[in-house]
């Protein structure tokens, strides 16, 4: 068989007994490069764990705000909660008063900001509508819930007058906050 002519693409193996010794004053022959360590899985791992820390520590930090949602003091008891909503809405006519007396689970901003516009267009038909209600009475409390009646009383300039009966469900978290009205 014919050898091939020319340079073979391997070239013949050197034992390192056969590679001399460096000249005087030059440093030894490090020989190749040992391939530097892939360190990309490891940063990824390290990005990874630092992803984790923030997302449970932002879930904590969350559930430990949105836990007790009630923001600032409620009243010391239910009727004054009961009596401060109902002066927002029907004396202040202020949504924002009112909703300020109203428990996280049923605070819905437009909601409340509509029973405001409402009580002011009903308001607007009359001349110089007043309203009153009587002091709030407790029908019924149990631990941190208690059930609130009043009559409403609206009289009006040329003496009309309407009446109506609510009644409201007064919750204790951070003091007491109106929660339903019926």
């Amino acid at each position: 068989m014919p050898q091939p002519a020319g340079p073979t693409d391997t070239p013949p193996p050197v034992s390192p007994a056969a590679i001399p010794p460096p000249p005087p004053g030059y440093p030894p022959y490090a020989g190749a490069a040992e391939p530097k360590k892939k360190r990309g899985l490891l940063i990824a791992l390290i990005a990874l764990g630092v992803i984790m820390v923030l997302c449970v520590g932002g879930g904590v930090v969350t559930f430990l705000t949105l836990r007790n949602a009630e923001s600032g003091e409620g009243a010391k008891e239910p009727a004054v909660a009961v009596d401060e909503f109902l002066t927002a809405v029907y004396k202040d006519r202020d949504a924002g008063k009112a909703a300020d007396h109203v428990c996280a689970a049923s605070r819905d901003d437009k909601k409340i900001a509509a029973k405001v516009a409402e009580v002011e267009k009903y308001a607007a038909s009359y001349q110089n509508p007043r309203f009153k209600w009587t002091t709030p009475k407790v029908d019924n409390q149990t631990g941190d819930r208690a059930t609130v009646s009043t009559r409403i009383t609206m009289t009006t300039a040329d003496e009309k007058v309407a009446d109506q009966d609510l009644r409201f469900t007064v919750v204790q978290k951070t003091g007491w906050w109106v929660c339903e009205v019926a």
